[in-house]
């Protein structure tokens, strides 16, 4: 993408990032919309400047970066445009964390996010309808056409494999 201005390799990195930018997004942002609109604005402001991503050095983390600011003007934006009042404000911006708080926890939030990547497809996919999409056992084992005690082993993975990776600092 960076050499060649190739669309198709625009497209890999696409569908490569695409999950765990639009999971950042979701964790600032709360709204699934909110967050599809800005994962998209971030990767057409990668594409225009594609001609200046060779001087990036980790292009993940400058991902990282550009959806986590993003994320914040939008929600800054959608605050005054809707006039919300304080207690519509989601919790991790509500200013009562410390710099260094607010630091470890985005530290966190980005290890969590490539631990996740990590994970083999059906232990990642289980886990993220369970524990952010909410879905109770039953839904996940319909929906992916397996047993509960399946999912159920399958999310006891995810979670043995997410702790060792993020506690091991595995993670790089």
């Amino acid at each position: 993408m960076k050499e060649l201005d190739s669309e198709t390799a625009f497209h890999r990195f696409y569908n490569m990032t695409y999950d765990r930018l639009f999971r950042i997004a979701c964790y600032y942002l709360h709204r699934e919309e909110w967050s599809q609109e800005v994962v998209l604005d971030v990767f057409l402001k990668l594409w225009n400047q594609r001609a200046t991503l060779p001087d990036i050095n980790n292009i993940e983390d400058y991902c990282f970066i550009l959806t986590k600011n993003a994320s914040l003007n939008y929600l800054d934006k959608e605050l005054r445009l809707e006039d919300k009042t304080h207690h519509d404000i989601p919790e991790n911006i509500s200013g009562s964390a410390s710099p260094e708080e607010e630091f470890i926890s985005e530290e966190l939030f980005a290890r969590y996010v490539k631990a996740l990547d990590r994970l083999p497809e059906r232990c990642r996919e289980v886990f993220i309808r369970i524990r952010e999409e909410k879905q109770s056992y039953a839904e996940v084992a319909d929906a992916l056409n397996i047993s509960t005690k399946t999912v159920d082993a399958q999310l006891q993975k995810a979670t043995k494999k997410l702790k060792e990776l993020i506690m091991n600092n595995e993670i790089i």
